[in-house]
């Protein structure tokens, strides 16, 4: 259900490009120039997404700041994530700590072969096995599920819906309107002023809700992986005491692939422009689920 949720925003997303580019490009540069806005749009999103794609790993990591651990610096780490790799079928991934107080971890890496999970210091220190078990097999399971390329997707289909829209709003200030000829001007004037408004928000909505369906798959995923769910609801219920109370020195962009949203210094986002679903909720979805065996 969750991936068939993910599909339908991600099909959102496809949609707002083409039907919002169309109608911005037709008021500011007339018939054509909807079609030529999304291509360029979506090819400056493509390049830039790209880049972070493929790099995305070491840019998490040294915004965490982790290191690489091996077995004896981190036996109890690698025993959890053999057992489940093994358990999953994923090769081994590459393991990190970063020296951070608040309890947290990521997975990245573009596919299973180039994953990388990290946990910080504090996370190690407030888990038992059980409850470590629970958060390695939800990270292991956004490898698995191939998240980042997901994420990657809904961030160039939004970042493409954003730069077709600032795009247009330069057109309209230097340009006029591409439409104005047969009276149409006045009506595709009004839709495009609507879409530079609408669009940019609608698509940050919808990544973000792509984010959270993510973040519920993975839990299910995870606890699939473990065969109950005992153990990461009560790493969820320790990370929401936590991490409400230590804040964690991380990009946002990386703070977004986290198990749970950290508290930020200087920023954090709740409730609509969340890129995590509240914990209460996720807490509850466990609570009720079905461990198929």
């Amino acid at each position: 259900m969750k991936t068939i949720k993910t599909t339908l925003l991600l099909t959102a997303l496809t949609l707002l490009l083409i039907f919002g580019g169309r109608a911005i490009g037709r008021a500011v540069g007339g018939p054509g120039a909807g079609t030529r806005g999304m291509t360029i749009g979506l090819i400056v999103a493509v390049v830039m997404n790209g880049v972070s794609y493929f790099f995305s790993d070491k840019i998490a990591l040294r915004s965490a700041g982790a290191q690489p651990v091996t077995r004896e610096q981190a036996p109890r780490l690698y025993a959890v994530m053999e057992s489940l790799a093994g358990k999953a079928g994923l090769p081994m991934p590459k393991l990190y700590i970063s020296q951070q107080a608040a309890p947290n971890a990521f997975a990245t890496g573009r596919n299973p072969r180039h994953a990388a999970v990290c946990v910080t210091a504090g996370l190690m220190q407030l888990m038992d096995d059980e409850e470590l078990e629970g958060v390695i097999a939800h990270e292991l399971s956004h490898v698995r599920n191939y998240d980042i390329l997901t994420s990657s997707i809904a961030a160039t289909l939004a970042g493409a819906i954003t730069w077709v829209a600032q795009m247009g709003r330069w057109g309209m200030i230097f340009g006029g309107y591409g439409g104005s000829r047969d009276g149409e001007g006045e009506g595709n004037a009004i839709t495009a002023i609507l879409m530079l408004i609408l669009a940019p928000i609608a698509a940050l909505l919808l990544q973000l809700g792509i984010s959270r369906q993510r973040e519920y798959q993975a839990d299910a995923s995870g606890v699939q992986m473990i065969g109950h769910q005992y153990g990461l609801i009560r790493a969820l219920q320790k990370l929401e005491a936590y991490n409400q109370k230590i804040p964690m020195q991380i990009s946002q962009s990386t703070a977004a692939l986290c198990i749970v949203a950290p508290l930020q210094a200087r920023r954090m986002f709740a409730g609509l422009f969340s890129t995590h679903p509240p914990l209460d909720d996720r807490i509850e979805v466990l609570k009720n689920m079905q461990i198929i065996r």
